[in-house]
């Protein structure tokens, strides 16, 4: 085996309180790749910069052979003192180095180099750090989220480059997909210390759970042994004490293992507030556009969202994403077409940005609203700190100032206040920034028992594939087209390779027979047309389901009167009666008009 290029050996360091590396040990050796992983603030971005040279551990063995060229990408990246992204760039190479290479690679990451470092984007100043450590051709590069702010094109481009290259990498990342496609080794920092798996992430996870398993196994059998020895202590007479200091002493120092055991972080447990069930129709888009001045964002683009779907919003960034999805929510009014929201439709949005409240406030404000110490789930109070609790958030961080949290817990925190409201319908933009991969997990599974609709726009493959029921993707000039399925769905469905080997085959033969046949001998096929009742059932039905919502709406008003069921029982429950048909007949009225628009629409396209 190769001699590695780069080595930690029994690495220790406490910031206060409690050690954030207790003997943690990482290698990387020529051409491996490695993949770094562990719960946000386990200490795998400060182990990633003990290796880079950057943090002075308190004790260990630091090691990089002499002639290894060695590259570390930041989360943060600092421009002092450079005024363009090309210069920026060409500063990481050495005089002999192919100054050439700076510029394919920031166009190669859409950037001119021109581009003036004081006024990038997120997603610009990561494309630039990219280049820079990329230009120089090392032999190690040191990644710490290098997929953070870059749109599905950029990572994908990333991805096949760090594939071509010779380099060795260590990669800290929360892009599932990514870590998959790149590893062969995995590191997992966990409580202090690192175990090695000499297989790349897709083993990570069933390797991991046998580990934790056989964890609590132990701790249950030293929990039993101390029991033992402490019935033996306090059952036995004074003199047997002084007799046997030995096993005494063995008691204290089980005690004291137990009380050192460093147990794993619980998980994240996601209470969702669900409102009553909304129409059967969420969302109506009909040849909607949006223009900013010459640049057009949205090109006649139509769509229909129904309860219980769940669609992802993709593109390049600039693309629209954000945009299409404030005029699908109404925030938004389009240049031309309409957006219809359905009936009884309760909406809970979560922006991509995580500065929407205040530094100064504190989590338990941020969570109640400022109001007390209690937060409303599903209609039930919860104390605050339980709540909080749910979200990985310590009893001390109550009053904590939001300035203090780091991008994690910001995240965890939206996601807390997005989900603690009642809702039939979530929006998330970015949801997945920040998050660890077992939040994440907890996020998929929430989402897909959601009992609601979703509209969510992320650049994670994987997570789109575990949630989304279809795609809507940028096309390129305004245009966006909607495909069923994930984003492996979306991706087979471009190329033409969706279909199943029997269904092109099927296909094909139907297609032979169909050429065999002389033209003259085919029959004419006879086109269907809507009916009479039909016609006339797409003429009055929106008038209906009209009618039907404000009846809805009146009576909700009327219930929630809370003297009403004191003044007229009788009347309370007739009219509780009338809303549940009235809802029962709205949302049949709009799954009929929804057949039919459909079935005109496609009998249109055959005409």
């Amino acid at each position: 085996m190769a001699p590695p290029l780069v080595a930690l050996r029994d690495i220790y360091l406490t910031f206060g309180g409690t050690p954030l590396l207790t003997g943690a040990e990482l290698s990387v050796a020529p051409g491996e790749r490695v993949c770094l992983v562990g719960r946000n603030g386990s200490g795998k971005s400060t182990l990633l910069r003990i290796a880079a040279g950057l943090v002075e551990p308190d004790r260990g063995e630091r090691f990089v052979q002499p002639s290894a060229l060695v590259r570390y990408l930041p989360q943060e990246v600092d421009f002092s003192g450079y005024r363009t992204t090309l210069e920026y760039v060409e500063a990481g190479l050495a005089p002999s180095q192919d100054p050439y290479r700076a510029r394919y690679l920031l166009e190669a990451l859409g950037l001119s180099g021109n581009e003036d470092v004081n006024a990038l984007s997120g997603g610009e100043a990561r494309r630039a750090a990219l280049a820079r450590v990329l230009a120089p051709e090392p032999d190690v590069l040191l990644l710490d989220e290098p997929t953070n702010h870059l749109d599905l094109p950029a990572i994908e481009w990333l991805e096949a480059e760090l594939k071509a290259s010779k380099a060795a990498l260590v990669l800290i990342s929360h892009d599932r997909r990514f870590l998959e496609n790149l590893s062969d080794v995995t590191v997992w920092l966990d409580r202090g210390i690192s175990r090695r798996l000499e297989r790349g992430f897709g083993a990570f996870e069933g390797w991991r759970d046998e580990i934790l398993e056989q964890e609590e196994i132990e701790r249950h059998k030293l929990d039993r042994k101390i029991a033992r020895e402490e019935s033996w202590l306090h059952g036995g007479v004074t003199a047997r004490r002084k007799r046997n200091v030995r096993r005494v002493a063995e008691l204290q120092r089980l005690r004291q293992e137990r009380r050192e055991a460093r147990r794993v972080q619980g998980d994240v447990r996601f209470s969702v507030g669900q409102s009553g069930p909304s129409g059967r129709l969420v969302i109506e888009a009909n040849g909607i556009s949006k223009s900013y001045g010459d640049r057009v964002i949205i090109r006649d683009f139509s769509t229909r969202i129904a309860r219980g779907d769940r669609v992802g919003i993709v593109g390049p960034n600039g693309a629209g994403k954000t945009t299409l999805l404030q005029i699908l929510t109404g925030q938004l009014a389009p240049d031309t077409g309409a957006v219809r929201i359905g009936a009884a439709v309760e909406m809970v949005m979560l922006n991509q940005h995580r500065d929407e409240l205040e530094p100064t406030m504190t989590v338990t404000e941020a969570l109640t609203g400022g109001r007390g110490d209690k937060v409303i789930i599903n209609g039930q109070p919860r104390h605050v700190a339980s709540y909080m609790k749910d979200f990985l958030f310590q009893p001390e961080q109550a009053r904590s100032p939001l300035s203090v949290l780091s991008g994690g817990e910001r995240a965890r925190l939206m996601l807390a206040r997005a989900l603690a409201k009642s809702s039939n319908l979530l929006v998330l933009d970015e949801p997945t920034n920040d998050l660890d991969l077992e939040t994440l997990d907890l996020l998929q599974e929430i989402l897909s028992d959601y009992e609601g609709t979703v509209l969510l726009v992320s650049h994670d493959r994987d997570f789109l594939d575990r949630v989304v029921t279809s795609v809507i993707a940028a096309e390129g000039d305004g245009r966006w087209v909607e495909y069923a399925g994930g984003y492996s769905d979306m991706l087979a469905q471009r190329s033409g390779a969706d279909l199943p080997s029997v269904q092109r085959a099927a296909s094909d033969v139907g297609k032979s027979k169909a050429a065999e046949k002389p033209a003259g001998d085919r029959a004419p096929a006879k086109k269907r047309k809507l009916s009479f009742n039909e016609k006339h059932a797409l003429e009055t039905l929106p008038k209906k389901i009209e009618q039907l919502q404000s009846e809805v709406a009146a009576l909700q008003a009327k219930l929630s009167d809370p003297g009403f069921y004191a003044r007229d029982p009788q009347g309370f429950e007739k009219a509780t009666a009338r809303l549940t048909e009235a809802e029962a007949e709205l949302a049949a009225a709009e799954e009929r008009w929804l057949e039919l628009e459909l079935l005109r629409e496609e009998l249109e396209a055959e005409s």
